[in-house]
């Protein structure tokens, strides 16, 4: 039974703040909550149905609490339209980041990125294009908030995600002599560019693009044509939208 400190609890998770202080974020809904588990995620608390529970024990093995409740009662602390068969409280896995590391890889920076579900969604791009790591400028949207982890679909069991200063990253990540690039109107078509297999993806804010402060550390400017060219179309791209592309084209020209 689901008491109702612990649904205090749960319901207090949707604010940043006691996410934070508590170092946990939720998950809800078989599909997410199960690859979050078989990925070996740190689970704290799991709160379903009998008969979720019955047909999963083997993914309940390393909970610290399980508690048996009512689909009435996971209505209560759920943020979904319709009420799950299970909710889980994990552990934030916060790993450091090692700048050394971006060295043979292609990394995405995001420049205040504010919608949870953009950020969820690049975050699954990511996964799918072997991505490991998005370093994230201080003020982009949560990894954390429901939205968001409901978007990533698991993947953020496989990428790590940073926050950091902007200006003591980017004068770091400058010593590795990588290639920076990021998406102009006035860029470079990409269909045309020699791209590498490492360097740093620069996705800017979805209402304001890239900001003066990353720009100039910018090497390569890449445009995402229109078709046909100098067509009268749509003023711009969602920003997750242009990461699949992007991401897409880099790993298509290194096949």
């Amino acid at each position: 039974m689901l008491s109702k400190n612990k649904q205090k609890f749960i319901l207090s998770l949707s604010r940043k703040k006691v996410r934070e202080q508590n170092e946990v974020f939720v998950a809800e809904g078989h599909k997410l909550v199960s690859d979050l588990l078989s990925a070996g995620c740190d689970v704290d608390t799991i709160i379903a149905t009998d008969s979720w529970l019955n047909e999963n024990k083997t993914l309940t093995n390393n909970c610290h609490e399980i508690i048996d409740s009512s689909t009435d009662e996971l209505k209560k602390v759920s943020q979904l339209k319709s009420p799950p068969s299970v909710i889980a409280v994990f552990n934030q896995n916060k790993k450091p980041l090692n700048i050394e590391h971006l060295k043979t890889q292609l990394s995405i920076f995001l420049d205040e990125i504010q919608d949870p579900g953009n950020l969820g969604t690049i975050i699954r791009l990511a996964d799918w294009f072997g991505i490991k790591n998005i370093i994230c400028s201080k003020n982009c949207a949560d990894v954390y908030n429901a939205k968001t982890i409901q978007s990533t679909m698991g993947a953020i069991s496989r990428v790590n995600v940073h926050y950091v200063d902007t200006l003591a990253f980017f004068q770091d990540f400058q010593n590795l002599k990588l290639p920076i690039y990021g998406t102009f109107l006035d860029g470079d078509n990409i269909y045309e560019e020699s791209l590498t297999s490492n360097g740093l993806i620069v996705m800017g804010n979805e209402g304001k693009g890239i900001s003066t402060e990353v720009e100039r550390h910018i090497s390569s400017r890449l445009l995402i044509p229109p078709y046909p060219d100098n067509a009268s179309t749509s003023e711009s791209l969602n920003v997750s939208v242009a990461t699949a592309i992007i991401c897409a084209e880099f790993r298509r020209t290194k096949n």
